[in-house]
């Protein structure tokens, strides 16, 4: 979390609307560990990460959704250890999230 205050303390600067996901949990391995965390712009600027680059653009969609409807939730993402070398990543694993907007 600490990686992204800068980041968070400009947007609140310019008076932009942000989500903040954060790494709640895993089932298997995962390329990030719990607290690990990434914010997202309603303009799609993003500052972290939660995954290391396997499944960002799909938070960042996530994220953009939070913001519009400005409701909190739990998402999920996750692949089994052979999906996973299918694609190129290295290592399986369910990443579970915890996605909120920022209110000032």
């Amino acid at each position: 979390m600490k990686e992204i205050v800068k980041d968070i303390r400009r947007w609140q600067k310019q008076d932009k609307k942000i989500a903040v996901a954060r790494v709640i949990d895993l089932d298997g391995s995962g390329p990030r560990l719990p607290g690990a965390a990434m914010a997202v712009t309603e303009e799609g600027e993003v500052a972290g990460s939660v995954s290391g680059g396997c499944v960002e653009g799909a938070v960042v969609l996530e994220a953009l959704e939070v913001i519009k409807n400005n409701k909190r939730h739990i998402v999920s993402f996750g692949y089994s250890d052979e999906e996973a070398f299918s694609v190129g990543l290295t290592c399986g694993g369910t990443v579970h999230l915890f996605i909120e907007p920022l209110d000032w």
